[in-house]
C-alpha cells in the first residue's frame, strides 16, 4: 500500500518547498489568512455566545467557541498557505517571494 501523499496527487503550481517546516508555514501566512481567522473565530464567538443565552451560561459558551473558532482558523490557514508553498494553490506571490532570493 502506497502511503506517500505525493505520490497520488502532482501540484498544479510552482513547488516553493515540498515539505515546509511549521515556522515557514506560519511565516507566509497573507492577509487573508489572517482575514479568515480572525472571521472564523468571530463567527465562532457570536454562535458560542447565542447558543449560551437559554442555558444562562453566555460567558463559558462564548469562550468554548471562540477557542474552537481560533483552533479552526489557524487551521484553515495554515492548510492553505502550507498548500501554496507546497504547489497545491495558486501561489503567484510567494513564487515571486522565495525566488529571488
Amino acid at each position: 500500500m502506497n502511503t506517500d501523499i505525493t505520490a497520488s496527487v502532482k501540484p498544479e503550481y510552482p513547488v516553493i518547498d515540498r515539505n515546509p517546516p511549521f515556522t515557514k508555514t506560519v511565516a507566509n501566512f497573507s492577509a487573508l489568512d489572517y482575514l479568515r481567522l480572525s472571521t472564523i473565530t468571530a463567527v465562532s464567538v457570536t454562535v458560542g455566545y447565542l447558543s449560551g443565552i437559554k442555558p444562562n451560561i453566555r460567558g463559558p459558551s462564548m469562550v468554548t467557541g471562540g477557542l474552537i473558532g481560533i483552533m479552526g482558523g489557524f487551521m484553515y490557514a495554515y492548510q492553505n498557505s502550507a498548500g501554496r508553498l507546497m504547489g497545491f494553490f495558486p501561489n503567484d506571490a510567494e513564487v515571486a517571494r522565495y525566488k529571488k532570493k
